[in-house]
């Protein structure tokens, strides 16, 4: 296992690069512990999969430093960073039995045959495919073949890290969830450190201790899941986590108080504004949304159904609102007000929470 430590990564596909925009990814500093759980969490685009296969050796950075464990690994070749990958498609051999498949890496380095049995076997009793050992993989479904891809990068003992490149993307929806408990279930008895690369936010916030949130390029946050819900560092952040995602309300800032529709708006960080913002946004999570007998004047527009709760609708002027309700509470129809959390309201200058830009 290593600890990793990035330092002023940057790379471009170029081979010489003159321009901030010729980079795919831009300069990016990250220290992860040894044995910890961490997602690259992002839509596609962003660089996460550039990220893993730096940190993996797969390409060589145009700039800054990988250190596994403060070694210097930047230029190593994978073999020697002693990594193992899975990948959003299936790696196997056909041809070979299950057993074989998954005592394929340990093999390959000369262990005993008691060694690869014992390790074979342990392996497939987390991932269930013990009764699988004997069947070809060729005969496996989908989720099978990507059970013995995890246990082939599982298997080993002596690896520094174990990546994930999207590996649940050709599973099937309602075997998702089995397959994601499953491994952070074998991260907790392995305490291996793993990154995880996903576009999806319930993979990343289910699996991962800590989060890093990408967009273009850099990194926007890194926190564990209840920092990236409760406190959003910027409004990408608060878009791309959340079902549905937080209002972005456009706003004023006046003597550290912030107004919104005519209405003053009590935030988290108002006082904090002391600049000339191109843009002032308010920032609150539907969740931290209520129905009130004054506040800001809304239209109820429309309300859908999401099991446990319901999510309504709300307008103010060209604003849409949006808010949670729990099964069972009234709705009011037509014109109504609303209440914002002072705890989770914040006010965001050019898409970055005022006084918490890094």
């Amino acid at each position: 296992m290593a600890k990793i430590t990035l330092q002023n990564l940057k790379h471009s596909y170029l081979p010489f690069p003159t321009k901030e925009e010729h980079y795919s990814l831009k300069r990016i500093s990250l220290d992860w512990a040894d044995g910890g759980a961490y997602a690259l969490l992002g839509p596609s685009g962003c660089g996460k999969t550039t990220l893993l296969n730096l940190i993996s050796g797969l390409l060589i950075p145009t700039e800054g430093e990988i250190l596994f464990d403060d070694r210097d690994v930047s230029r190593s070749t994978p073999e020697q960073r002693n990594i193992a990958q899975v990948f959003q498609f299936p790696v196997i051999y056909d041809t070979m039995t299950v057993y074989d498949n998954l005592a394929f890496p340990l093999r390959n380095r000369g262990i005993g045959e008691a060694e690869v049995d014992k390790r074979v076997r342990e392996i497939a009793e987390m991932l269930d495919l013990s009764k699988t050992l004997k069947k070809r993989a060729s005969g496996l479904t989908a989720d099978g073949k990507q059970k013995i891809s995890l246990g082939r990068g599982l298997v080993r003992s002596d690896v520094n890290v174990i990546m994930f490149d999207e590996p649940l993307t050709v599973i099937d929806p309602h075997l998702k969830w089995q397959l994601r408990s499953k491994l952070k279930e074998l991260h907790q008895r392995i305490r291996r450190t793993m990154i995880y690369v996903t576009h999806d936010q319930t993979e990343a916030l289910t699996f991962a201790d800590q989060v890093v949130v990408m967009k273009d390029g850099e990194v926007v946050q890194t926190g564990t899941p209840i920092d990236l819900f409760e406190r959003p560092m910027h409004t990408f952040v608060g878009h791309f986590i959340g079902s549905p995602g937080m209002n972005v309300l456009p706003c004023e800032v006046k003597g550290g108080t912030a107004f919104f529709a005519g209405q003053t708006i009590a935030t988290a960080n108002a006082k904090s504004y002391k600049g000339k913002g191109q843009t002032l946004e308010l920032g609150v999570r539907p969740e931290f949304v209520t129905f009130a007998k004054q506040g800001i004047p809304v239209d109820v527009l429309k309300v859908a159904d999401a099991g446990r709760f319901r999510i309504v609708e709300t307008r103010a002027g060209n604003s849409s609102i949006k808010l949670l309700v729990p099964e069972g509470d009234a709705i009011p129809e037509g014109k109504t007000h609303l209440a914002f959390d002072t705890a989770h309201t914040q006010v965001y200058e050019n898409g970055w929470m005022v006084g918490a830009r890094p």
